[in-house]
């Protein structure tokens, strides 16, 4: 049984300015989106320009950031916030719901799809591939922060860990780093390989919807539950009820993408 390292949630200090480690995991995900679109603009012949890819990822840091924290509010904690209103700007603290960033993220590229005249599943297409390592630096923040614990677990599991956070000395699964793997590392190796070769427009963000809800609804039977709108759930949680229907999006994206072609 191993103990959560405790690691101090300010990297470091500019003067009055503290710089979080969340906030910074979140500069590596907009830094990482960079490079592979630049990547990708290069080898595989993407319909964009490196300009383009910036304007770009300006839109999607608005989405992420703004539906990320309304998701969280309206998802999550609509009673803290409320109560709190404040708070809701405060997002330096951390509460980002990924539901609410992903709905931002879709209103967002559908703008800057009208901007440059661009398809919006061939934005959303070319996006897809560049999101999970994202994600992971996301996860890797709510580690960091030893927020987001798991359901408590077997002691004699190897990587059970205790969270001093959770007020509680009960080991734990490290459900952050389980998310890290399967939403982060095994989403993003899928869908890199999956798109290296041409594929009907709206397939590639089909199986990110269904990749991605698959594996949240696994990880989330390993992950303590938070209090949603439908409550404190252990049976199906929040995070369930919203990627069941990114799942059955997928499939029927996935479908339509397939039946257009042949047709």
């Amino acid at each position: 049984m191993l103990l959560h390292p405790q690691f101090d949630p300010v990297a470091f200090s500019l003067g009055p300015l503290a710089i979080r480690w969340y906030g910074l995991m979140y500069l590596l995900a907009f830094a990482q989106f960079l490079l592979l679109g630049r990547w990708l603009i290069r080898h595989r012949q993407a319909a964009l320009t490196v300009e383009q890819l910036d304007d770009l990822l300006f839109y999607g840091m608005l989405g992420v950031i703004v539906g990320g924290r309304l998701g969280q509010v309206l998802f999550y904690e609509p009673g803290y916030y409320f109560a709190h209103p404040l708070e809701i700007v405060a997002v330096w603290k951390g509460g980002m719901s990924f539901h609410g960033g992903f709905l931002g993220v879709l209103v967002a590229m559908a703008l800057w799809a009208r901007k440059h005249a661009k398809a919006w599943l061939d934005v959303t297409d070319f996006i897809a591939p560049l999101v999970p390592l994202g994600l992971a630096a996301g996860r890797l923040g709510n580690f960091i922060n030893g927020e987001l614990w798991g359901r408590v677990a077997d002691p004699t599991l190897p990587w059970a860990m205790v969270f001093p956070q959770a007020g509680d000395l009960q080991a734990r699964h490290p459900s952050q780093l389980y998310h890290i793997g399967l939403e982060g590392l095994a989403l993003f190796t899928i869908l890199w390989l999956y798109s290296r070769r041409p594929r009907p427009r709206g397939a590639v963000s089909g199986v990110f919807l269904i990749g991605y809800g698959a594996f949240r609804f696994v990880t989330e039977y390993f992950r303590e539950p938070d209090h949603g709108i439908f409550g404190q759930s252990y049976t199906v949680s929040m995070g369930q009820w919203l990627s069941l229907p990114m799942i059955a999006a997928g499939l029927l994206l996935l479908l339509l993408a397939y039946r257009r072609k042949t047709l």
